[in-house]
């Protein structure tokens, strides 16, 4: 029988993404999650792009988390601040969203 839990801090995830780029932490993966989606991304730098600008063909909706630091949202055009423990859930698949990192 497997183990009934697994747990790793953000630290213990594997990093992947080009140098200058978000750093992105493939969650799902190091856990072998298949029910559902989950990832971490890290701005390096004031104003990087974090999330890139997309909709969804899938269906799906995304529910995004800021752990710590400050992003800001675009969602269908409306910007969100989102300073670290604000959750953005965007219901509408086909709503073009990103996301930016920003200092305070």
């Amino acid at each position: 029988m497997s183990e009934p839990f697994r747990i790793a801090s953000l630290s213990e995830i594997e990093v992947e993404g080009a140098p200058g780029s978000a750093r992105w932490s493939p969650v799902r993966m190091h856990f072998d999650i298949g029910a559902f989606g989950v990832n971490a991304w890290t701005a390096r730098d004031d104003g990087q792009t974090v999330i890139g600008e997309h909709s969804e063909d899938s269906g799906h909706e995304e529910l995004y988390f800021v752990a710590s630091g400050h992003a800001t949202f675009t969602v269908a055009g409306d910007e969100i601040d989102a300073p670290a423990g604000t959750f953005v859930f965007v219901r509408d698949p086909t709503a073009k969203r990103k996301a930016v990192g920003k200092e305070g």
